[in-house]
């Protein structure tokens, strides 16, 4: 069974912008500004399909952390799925993003590459809206993310996320919230990024 999602990607973390993680002008990147990353990802699937699973218009989210000065520094994370989905639909959005099917995604994902520590998966109401520059993320009582701009510098920045042949561009966000235990936080005036994305591959249920 192949299986292929693209779409829309926007971000945002406690770093200041421009993330140090990224790569800048071809530069690649570092540790995080404060140490410790605290972030939300999401995506939303434009075209999609795994199989006979249709997967257009779904989005995804998750919370995440990891410190610089841990061992490895492992990804502790939340995956929310969307409430409206099926339940085909949200057992294969979890395959691909918890890695049970073999693709191109792990190219990209640091906590599959990474040792990880899951905390949740949940089936929650997600609200997003991906609209260049106005970027919005609502996770039902749990999650708030808001984009304010474009970050102003002229640098080339790309995030191995998306994947660095991709261009992006790096935001700021007036609003980045995380209400659910750990990872838990509040920040303003931090870091995002936008792009596309476009993620393929095979099943290999484990």
């Amino acid at each position: 069974m192949s299986w292929r999602i693209r779409g829309s990607y926007f971000e945002s973390c406690n770093c200041d912008a421009i993330c140090p993680c990224r790569r800048v002008d071809g530069v690649p990147g570092g540790r995080s500004t404060h140490g410790e990353c605290l972030g939300v990802l999401s995506w939303l699937i434009e075209e999609g399909h795994a199989g006979e699973v249709g997967l257009a218009g779904q989005p995804v989210a998750m919370a995440t952390r990891y410190s610089d000065d841990e061992d490895g520094s492992p990804w502790t994370w939340i995956l929310y799925l969307p409430d409206r989905a099926s339940p085909e639909q949200r057992s294969t959005l979890e395959a691909i993003f918890r890695d049970s099917l073999d693709g191109s995604q792990r190219e990209h994902f640091p906590w599959v590459r990474k040792a990880n520590e899951p905390f949740a998966v949940r089936v929650v109401e997600i609200d997003v809206d991906h609209g260049r520059r106005r970027q919005l993320l609502r996770v039902r009582d749990r999650v708030s993310v808001r984009i304010r701009d474009r970050y102003p510098g002229p640098e080339t920045v790309t995030c191995v996320i998306l994947g660095h042949e991709r261009e992006g561009e790096e935001l700021v966000a007036d609003e980045l919230l995380v209400e659910d235990g750990p990872p838990a936080f509040s920040y303003r005036d931090t870091c995002g990024y936008g792009s596309t994305f476009a993620y393929a591959g095979s099943s290999r249920r484990s």
